[in-house]
């Protein structure tokens, strides 16, 4: 009898331990559990949101809330003013300088430097994770995406859908119109790309997740339903704070860089022909159209199973001028044109925080790398945001830089903005002071320590100009051979 109780005793012990194993096994998968990424990229799209305040009336509430449960950088900075140079950038952690992608051509696949760095999202599926997107994340070149990114879905229209004539008076490039069309969301390429953002975080995933959310709007054509122009009436719409003669103290070269052979209305032409404020409208709209896919794709993570377990980053490739310093569109190294949103949130991540320390587009790759606990690479030319994450008040002496070809740079620091032209001219603003850029500082010996000290940034070696034939090629070119002609 004695020898039964004891084997029952014995057997009971096992069980209570083999339990005691099993839960603590749970449990140690659930603490060590590998977090996703949710990669948000949004076009065109410069501060014009509620939390940065670029416009006053800017109805961003999905980003604005999204900002409110992380950290917003306030002084980030694309690498480009452009789309393929910056999605470059990001994704291979190189500045344009190194790689010698400046423009909107070539791929990362014909740079000689560029084609030795593992884009993100092979990098991430190298380390176990399932890796999948849709929409622009790189830029739109026929089989780019599909190139760089595993299980890619697709472009679901791209720039689409479109009119079969156009619906502004404007006689240039195609993609460069504007208006209220088509009828409903759900004709829009970025509202079926949420779609799929929703079905896919509706799934059961049996790896960590790399996922790629690319919305197209608010680039040209600045489409979007009639919904969201209702939001702006242009009866009572702001137009951009501007300052008459504003460009009397910028250079030539500063001047033609943004102007020869580009393919957007000129400033003259949309003040002439009265389309100023429809341009700010439809920016808006787009603005506020994408801002409901962005928050369709967050409420899809937040009512699954990852919400709690996933590093959301929320970023644009580059500004946008809507008459600001005389012109529209992209392409410029002033504020309008280099800064971007940056938001960023997941476990362990500050709620509420804001920080003004300057930063930059491919900080993004190493911080992802850092935040999932994955090895840095020592290709990479930055610097993980993980420490300004953590600690807002932590040292931080990095600047951030901005380049629109080889000698064409903007510096920016905490407070000030240098730039420096491939013909030798200069700008400095000191935004305490002057936070529009009307005033150009450089003469100020006020400044002259301070301005030394960000000419120390500008990259002396500058890899050759790859690629040809886009409007930044002839831009550039232009822009040369005028200074050519001149010397």
């Amino acid at each position: 009898m004695k020898i039964i109780k004891t084997l029952f005793s014995l057997l009971a012990l096992l069980l209570i331990l083999g339990s005691c194993n099993s839960k603590k096994k749970v449990e140690t998968n659930i603490i060590h559990e590998r977090p996703n990424v949710l990669f948000i990229a949004v076009d065109d799209l410069n501060d014009w949101i509620g939390v940065l305040g670029g416009h006053p009336q800017a109805k961003t509430p999905h980003m604005d809330r999204l900002a409110q449960r992380g950290v917003l950088f306030s002084n980030a900075h694309c690498q480009a003013p452009v789309c393929n140079p910056s999605r470059a950038s990001v994704m291979t952690s190189l500045y344009p300088s190194t790689s010698g992608i400046y423009f909107l051509n070539p791929d990362i696949t014909e740079s000689p430097v560029a084609s030795k760095n593992i884009v993100m999202p092979k990098r991430f599926q190298k380390e176990g994770y399932n890796v999948f997107a849709a929409g622009k994340i790189f830029h739109n070149g026929k089989g780019i995406n599909e190139t760089h990114i595993p299980n890619y879905a697709g472009q679901f229209g791209g720039f689409g859908p479109m009119p079969e004539k156009k619906i502004s008076t404007y006689p240039g490039h195609p993609l460069w119109d504007w208006g209220v069309y088509p009828e409903s969301d759900e004709q829009m390429p970025d509202y079926q790309i949420a779609s799929w953002a929703e079905k896919r975080l509706a799934k059961k995933q049996e790896q960590p997740f790399w996922m790629g959310v690319g919305f197209y709007r608010p680039h040209v054509p600045q489409f979007a339903p009639q919904k969201w122009f209702d939001l702006y009436p242009l009866e009572s719409l702001q137009l951009p704070s501007t300052k008459t003669e504003d460009l009397n103290d910028v250079s030539s070269y500063g001047i033609d860089i943004t102007r020869l052979n580009h393919v957007s209305p000129t400033f003259e032409w949309v003040t002439g022909n009265k389309e100023w404020k429809t341009l700010v409208q439809s920016y808006l709209a787009c603005v506020s159209f994408v801002d409901d896919q962005v928050g369709r794709v967050i409420t899809a993570l937040d009512n699954g199973d990852y919400g709690k377990n996933t590093y959301v980053v929320l970023f644009s490739d580059h500004g946008f001028h809507l008459g600001e310093k005389e012109r529209f569109a992209k392409r410029s190294l002033w504020e309008d044109g280099a800064r971007v949103p940056l938001i960023i949130i997941g476990p362990g991540i500050p709620k509420g925080k804001v920080i003004n320390k300057p930063v930059q587009l491919l900080d993004i790759y190493p911080t992802l790398l850092e935040l999932t606990n994955l090895k840095p690479d020592s290709k990479h030319e930055v610097n993980s945001l993980v420490p300004l994450l953590m600690n807002r008040e932590t040292e931080w002496s990095h600047y951030a830089r901005t380049c629109f070809g080889p000698g064409n740079y903007t510096i920016i620091s905490e407070r000030y903005r240098y730039i420096q032209y491939n013909d030798g001219s200069e700008e400095f603003y000191d935004h305490e002071k002057d936070p529009q850029e009307w005033y150009n500082s450089i003469s100020n010996v006020d400044y002259a320590d301070i301005i030394a000290q960000h000419r120390l940034q500008v990259p002396q070696e500058r890899y050759k100009i790859l690629g040809q034939g886009s409007t930044g090629h002839e831009s550039y070119e232009a822009t040369e051979k005028k200074k050519t002609r001149l010397d």
